[in-house]
């Protein structure tokens, strides 16, 4: 039996990673993409097939997808849109680069790298395209709009996807986890000292609105009670791409369940209050 395929972005460390492993152990052939070709370079070492996609570059995103069609005459079985970065900071001294960079990758990329394997996974008779979204998608966290805004897009991005996809065969899934532990946190701060730390000495919001903010994006222990390692979210990949007819949407960690019941069950003005920022 032919292996089945998945090309997954992201790959470098967290949740791309574990999902790879995971994927890999139970006998499918998987692309591991990287952001940067050095990475890629390190899990060619240690066995995959990686090359170089980066969500916020035209080129690389057409250039994987085309890849990854010509490594299987046409037939990619699934793809996990993983790859996404933070930008934490007070959205009204937020720079307009800002948010025109973190949109680029995290939902112009996957958008792009999506439509370009539709196509062969219409003309194959299915596929499944996996997004990874966030708690951050359905309940709004203050002094993270630019992640906020676009995982919400994406949520909608995808749901707009499934609808447009139905009887072709392709299933489009959502994986919505919260947190976990990743690099995630520390890869944040290179954007946020290029766009936000500048802002600081301007801003009409407090100094203990930035403290609490640089605690939390330069703390030296990561995790917290809830958290979860990657491979949880690996696991729900596996029950979304192996299930015989997968949900729309999987969730991973106590809090994104939580989320999901108090946006459904608050009024605004209430959940404003459980999440504001003072």
């Amino acid at each position: 039996m032919t292996a089945r395929t998945i090309l997954i972005t992201g790959c470098s460390s967290g949740i791309g990673l574990a999902s790879a492993r995971a994927l890999r152990a139970r006998g499918w052939r998987v692309f591991a993409t990287c952001r940067q070709a050095a990475d890629a370079a390190r899990l060619r070492d240690e066995g995959f097939e990686s090359w170089r996609v980066d969500y916020a570059d035209e080129a690389s995103v057409a250039a994987g997808a085309t890849r990854a069609l010509e490594l299987t005459d046409g037939r990619l079985d699934a793809v996990f849109n993983n790859g996404a970065w933070a930008v934490p900071g007070p959205m009204e001294d937020m720079p307009r680069a800002a948010m025109r960079a973190i949109f680029e990758a995290n939902v112009f990329g996957p958008q792009q790298l999506s439509a370009a394997l539709i196509p062969a996974m219409r003309k194959a008779g299915g596929g499944r395209i996996v997004m990874c979204s966030s708690v951050l998608g359905m309940v709004a966290a203050p002094y993270r709009g630019p992640y906020n805004a676009t995982k919400f897009a994406l949520e909608g991005l995808t749901d707009t996807f499934r609808r447009e996809l139905q009887g072709s065969g392709i299933a489009m899934i959502l994986i919505a986890p919260g947190p976990i532990l990743t690099p995630f946190r520390r890869n944040a701060r290179a954007p946020f000292e290029r766009w936000l730390k500048p802002a600081r000495a301007t801003s009409t919001h407090p100094a203990e609105i930035w403290d609490r903010i640089e605690r939390r994006l330069y703390k030296d222990k990561e995790g917290g009670r809830f958290d979860l390692p990657p491979e949880a979210v690996a696991e729900k990949l596996i029950r979304a791409l192996e299930a015989r007819r997968p949900a729309a949407r999987y969730f991973v960690t106590t809090p994104t369940y939580g989320a999901d019941l108090l946006r459904r069950l608050l009024p605004t003005r209430v959940l404003d209050r459980i999440m504001g920022g003072r």
